[in-house]
């Protein structure tokens, strides 16, 4: 997919001479306002935004402001195109958060080349913040991702006082399976769980992640107590059907889990860790039961 460019300002013949530059590479958005220009990058999945210094309304500092300051929009690199050249104006624009600036007249090659050279930049740092946020084993979410999914997910749900549901999963009798197969069967043992489990994570905030050794968490924002009990029972027959032998196992011949999982309604007085903890005390009891199992709770 192309990398989209938004280019601001309030001179349609600039915008017409940077567009004419980058639209053979990239998709191109503009707006000749300020106002504009952060509902376009807000909305739209921008990737990098040129923004022009002096316009009417808001000026480009004050539009790079606000995008640094807003969460859905403080990663976007923004280059300044002006005809200013201060250095003061330029300190103030890095001090803002721009990466770059470009002076005009403008000049078509050096454009292309600043873009390409702060998009390339930008797809290396975001590579290395999803590689930081994926377990390296189960190719799945890691501790950090499930840790920063729980509060964002939580806090989206008791704004509106929806449903919310969590899962801790555990692999039944790992360590005996780790015993008696070694290690790199138990390393395939844990990808194939894991694989059965991210089937659940479809949706935007969905997330199943490796919760520590042969322990996974799963958030499902949206979902109620009926539905959460009958997904979790599907996991149960998912990870049966993978008919992976485990001679050890004290409750069957085959590799199985074990689940404790909760649904609440979320409101803000509550807390996600409480709802962690509760799915962690239901999996305790999943496992004194007898292993194999899902213990949920509705509240």
């Amino acid at each position: 997919m192309r990398a989209r460019v938004l280019i601001v300002d309030d001179q349609p013949a600039n915008v017409r001479v940077m567009a004419e530059a980058l639209s053979d590479t990239y998709e191109i958005f503009f707006a000749t306002s300020g106002v504009k220009a952060l509902e376009i990058a807000a909305g739209s999945n921008i990737d990098l935004v040129l923004l022009d210094v002096v316009m009417p309304d808001l000026d480009g500092f004050e539009v790079c402001r606000r995008l640094k300051a807003d969460e859905r929009t403080n990663a976007i690199p923004v280059i300044f195109v002006t005809a200013r050249e201060e250095e003061s104006d330029e300190t103030r624009g890095f001090d803002l958060g721009a990466v770059d600036y470009i002076t005009k007249p403008i000049r078509p090659p050096i454009v292309r080349a600043r873009v390409r050279m702060q998009l390339d930049l930008k797809h290396a740092r975001d590579l290395l913040e999803r590689l930081a946020l994926i377990d390296p084993l189960t190719g799945i979410a890691n501790r950090r991702r499930f840790e920063t999914a729980l509060e964002d997910e939580w806090r989206r749900a008791a704004r509106h006082n929806a449903w919310f549901s969590l899962a801790i999963v555990d692999v039944d009798d790992f360590k005996a399976y780790n015993d008696a197969y070694g290690h790199t069967r138990g390393d395939d043992c844990l990808r194939a769980v894991a694989g059965q489990l991210a089937v659940v994570a479809r949706r935007p905030g969905d997330v199943v992640a490796r919760y520590g050794g042969e322990e996974f968490a799963i958030v499902l924002p949206e979902t109620d107590g009926e539905a959460m009990h009958a997904q979790m029972h599907r996991l149960l027959a998912a990870i049966e059907s993978l008919n992976l032998g485990h001679a050890r196992s004290r409750c069957a011949d085959h590799v199985t889990i074990s689940i404790g999982s909760v649904s609440v309604t979320a409101s803000p007085t509550g807390q996600a860790t409480d709802v962690v903890e509760a799915a962690d005390r239901l999996l305790y009891q999943a496992k004194e039961n007898g292993r194999n199992q899902v213990v949920h709770r509705t509240e």
